[in-house]
């Protein structure tokens, strides 16, 4: 069985949500205008992260965003947005994706030794040490910062932050085509999209 529908499912039956990368010109109020396409469809935005590409004046938004519905119609009106250079949705593709989260969990001299030794079975670096409690850095897939947060729960999380999907297409093919004649796009002097 091939396609969206076998490829998306996961174990439950439950459609995974949708991967959208976006390249878009580093310039105020883009983020705005992108986010308020998808509220207008009724999608929410589960997780989204934006920084500087590789290519000077633009910028990569990852959006996850729940697929109860279809997704195309909404990159589709997005891709005629003036500041979205590239858009694709990488759901049905062979990805990479990771995500960043920060722990700050309550620790005293009995249980830090404990902490530390959860954070070293997630590859997770201890970042800063309080008398009073531990910060734990850790990167990789969403199902293992969820088990090391679930983890953690036992010893009292103060605080939490985590950067959502980042992704990348697996091999030599990239996510946005490169153009020959590549139009130069300048970063908004001292302003970010985010």
């Amino acid at each position: 069985m091939n396609g969206p529908s076998a490829q998306m499912r996961s174990g439950f039956g439950k459609i995974r949500p949708h991967t959208i990368i976006a390249l878009v010109e580093d310039r105020p109020g883009v983020l705005n205008r992108i986010a308020s396409k998808w509220r207008q469809r009724g999608f929410n935005i589960e997780s989204l992260a934006v920084g500087h590409s590789e290519k000077p004046g633009l910028s990569r938004m990852t959006f996850v965003v729940d697929a109860d519905t279809n997704a195309e119609q909404v990159v589709r009106q997005l891709d005629k947005l003036i500041d979205v250079v590239h858009i694709r949705d990488v759901s049905y593709e062979d990805i990479v994706s990771r995500e960043m989260a920060m722990v700050k969990v309550k620790a005293d001299r009995q249980t830090r030794s404990h902490i530390i030794d959860i954070a070293e079975v997630f590859k997770a670096e201890v970042v800063d040490v309080e008398p009073d409690s531990i910060i734990i850095e850790a990167t990789g897939d969403e199902n293992q910062i969820d088990s090391l947060v679930n983890l953690l729960r036992d010893y009292e999380i103060i605080e939490l932050v985590r950067t959502g999907r980042v992704a990348m297409i697996r091999g030599p093919e990239v996510s946005h085509p490169h153009e020959e004649d590549e139009e130069q796009f300048e970063r908004a002097p001292g302003i970010h999209t985010w």
